[in-house]
């Protein structure tokens, strides 16, 4: 018998009908826009209100139902208990050296926050320089960036709350470690460049209160500030009122000879000015005054700018710039553009360092400053190096190393001679010889061939019934090379198959494998997506009803737009603070400078139906049953504002037909990701792998 619901709109929260679940039912408003003369209705809008009584009230109900859920997994308080022991081993980063002395973080376990370390030498015992654990009961103020004066005296750190993007930052003086009164507020995407007895920072004015984590960012400037004085006192240093949506930040060489002035539009292309420290009255010159491609200094060799550029060049080279005679007929180009992607590139004991990706994974090779490659440093298996830290004059170097089956490893190296030594070991309870890796290779919709990497137990047998889980992001020429997580490894150890997929609209290929998957070829994202899926079905490594898929951000966008196009396909779906909203995202906090990948509803009638056609929002039906969905956001995301999640999760739930849930969890004190503390990412790991389990039919064993 067909069953009926009454629909109250006038009340906040009632509850609505679906075949199993009980859903808060969320209230309809008549509001609409008119785009091209096309008007489309937002019934949703007073969700985007993040600070209103009634928008606290709907996350309090939503939650209460999703906790519920949970509850009658069988399994969720024991796999809580295996991801807290995965957890529970000591954790080190990549150390560094300043001045006299090294640095490094660490964690001891179930830390929820990593603290810095600081030793003169490796051998004797390190001690605590900044323990970010004692700013907060929650452990919900964290570690955001720091900088360390170049003769190693000063600790500039910023510091984040509940996962904002914004900070303040904090300076301590490093022999006594004594605090001292500095103190600057409403920092934003900026890093911080010590020359002399102060530094630079980026900031914004301050926002009115109910902006906070939902305003848009404008006017972005450069500010220096002298050690011991306030902030009040702190030189403006560059602004451009008539452009209010630029990024701007100054950076400094480590002689502190130059400094660079850089300006971004969007996550990718930035203008670069360069000039000599010492003379605040000499003008900065230009290196590249557009925002068509992307210029990196990477330090002066002989006054000479070594800067890592994708100009002129989709996959990269190194060119070296006079700054006295900066124009393009001027340059020399120190490593050519190859076959494959140039991802990063260092200097550290008089050589050249350069790191590629090749076909989404990493090779080394050391050069000399003319060039020339002297040796490529030897890697464990396939993976990706990170962390590689090593100052100008010094052959000593520390990298890192991982890969899907690879725990996280430090290395130290001796650039004279090319070796490498095992530093420091990750002693994680995972057996490395169980699982394999294969990087496979299938043709999307349009012939685009595509890779993926998949991770299972050796001996996995092909008969379709895996459950599997498919993560890809596809977006801002970010690249997903090979890592390690002990966040999958219930899975793993389950039976499950992890599989990533390198989307175009990332960086695994260049700047043309980017610019494949944005604006008007946003589409081929979510085709590559859908052939991966495919792929893993006709050849038998899954099936639709064993299928989960999941992504982030950008990645949150890429599930919630498959799952629309094609529900059949997936059975589970976890949409983490995903930009949902196409036509509106640019409104919110920093969400203009993403236009560059998407484009915007107000662009022209062209891009305005291509966003609607794909917009998850926008492109929920009525009687079509989706996959079980599971939803994740926070209340101090200002990147990807909550409003996106809020507004997706009560249209799915409006609409959904047939068994599968479609819960949101909203988590409250985080934001986008960063700085999360540990026992909110156990928590959240844990309620993400029991809905994948569950839905998937396991019945785990831990």
């Amino acid at each position: 018998m067909k069953k009926f619901c009454l629909i109250l709109t006038s009340s906040l929260i009632m509850f609505g009908c679906n075949q199993q679940m009980k859903y808060p039912d969320t209230k309809k408003q008549d509001v609409s826009d008119i785009y091209f003369g096309d008007t489309i209705a937002d019934p949703y809008r007073w969700l985007e209100n993040d600070t209103a009584q009634d928008v606290k009230e709907w996350v309090i109900a939503e939650n209460a139902v999703t906790n519920k859920y949970f509850e009658k997994i069988p399994f969720r308080q024991a796999l809580n208990q295996r991801l807290t022991k995965l957890w529970n081993f000591p954790k080190y980063g990549t150390p560094f050296k300043k001045g006299d002395r090294y640095f490094y973080m660490y964690n001891s376990g179930l830390q929820n926050q990593y603290v810095l370390y600081t030793q003169k030498s490796l051998t004797e015992e390190a001690e605590i320089l900044l323990d970010p654990n004692h700013f907060s009961e929650d452990g919900t103020v964290a570690l955001s960036g720091m900088s360390i004066s170049n003769d190693g005296k000063y600790l500039a750190y910023q510091l984040s709350s509940g996962g904002s993007d914004w900070s303040e930052i904090c300076v301590m003086n490093i022999e006594t470690k004594e605090l001292l009164p500095d103190h600057i507020q409403w920092v934003k995407f900026s890093d911080v460049s010590w020359y002399q007895n102060g530094f630079y920072y980026s900031a914004y004015d301050a926002p009115k209160e109910s902006d906070v984590l939902k305003g848009k960012n404008e006017f972005h400037k450069v500010y220096f500030h002298q050690l011991g004085t306030d902030q009040s006192q702190d030189v403006l240093v560059y602004q451009d009122p008539e452009h209010p949506l630029r990024n701007f930040g100054i950076g400094v060489t480590e002689d502190e000879k130059f400094m660079f002035l850089t300006g971004t539009e969007s996550t990718s292309g930035n203008f670069l000015y360069v000039k000599e420290t010492g003379n605040d009255k000499a003008a900065f010159m230009p290196i590249y005054d557009q925002f068509e491609a992307d210029f990196s200094p990477i330090d002066n060799v002989n006054d000479q700018i070594y800067i890592l550029t994708n100009y002129k060049a989709p996959k990269y080279r190194v060119v070296a710039v006079d700054p006295k005679k900066p124009q393009e007929e001027n340059w020399k180009e120190i490593i050519p553009e190859n076959e494959n992607v140039l991802e990063w590139a260092t200097i550290a004991g008089g050589k050249l360092v350069t790191t590629y990706m090749q076909d989404a994974h990493n090779v080394v090779f050391i050069n000399d400053l003319e060039g020339n490659k002297l040796f490529e440093l030897s890697l464990p298996t396939v993976g990706s190096v990170g962390g590689f830290s090593g100052n100008k004059e010094s052959n000593e170097v520390f990298y890192s190393f991982a890969s899907y089956t690879f725990p996280n490893t430090i290395y130290k190296y001796d650039l004279s001679n090319n070796q490498s030594e095992i530093f420091r070991k990750l002693d994680v309870d995972f057996d490395p010889e169980a699982y394999e890796t294969n990087q496979v290779f299938f043709e999307s919709k349009d012939g685009t061939k595509v890779p993926m990497f998949i991770t299972n137990k050796k001996g996995l047998a092909l008969d379709g019934q895996n459950p599997t889980l498919l993560y890809g992001y596809g977006g801002f020429n970010i690249s997903m090379t090979p890592g390690f997580s002990m966040g999958n490894i219930p899975f793993l150890e389950n039976g499950g198959i992890f599989v990533v997929v390198n989307l175009r609209g990332g960086g695994e290929y260049g700047k043309e494998w980017h610019k494949a998957g944005t604006k008007l070829q946003k589409q081929n994202v979510f085709d590559d997506f859908i052939g991966a899926a495919e792929w893993l079905i006709a050849n038998n490594y899954t099936s639709s009803e064993k299928l989960a898929i999941r992504g982030g951000s950008n990645g949150g966008l890429l599930v919630g737009a498959c799952m629309t196009q094609r529900p059949d396909l997936f059975k589970v779906a976890i949409p983490q603070v995903g930009v949902m909203d196409m036509l509106r995202y640019h409104k919110f906090t920093i969400g203009w400078a993403w236009a560059e990948d998407y484009g915007t509803s107000e662009d022209n009638a062209e891009m305005f139906q291509y966003l609607k056609n794909y917009s998850p929002v926008h492109n929920l039906k009525a009687g079509v049953a989706y996959p079980a969905t599971l939803v994740t956001t926070a209340d101090h995301d200002d990147r990807v504002v909550p409003a996106h999640s809020f507004k997706f999760i009560a249209g799915l739930q409006a609409v959904q037909t047939g068994d599968n849930p479609t819960l949101i969890r909203i988590e409250t004190r985080a934001g986008h990701g960063a700085g999360k503390p540990t026992t909110m990412a156990i928590e959240e790991m844990t309620d993400i792998w029991s809905f994948v389990m569950y839905n998937l039919g396991m019945n785990p064993k831990f």
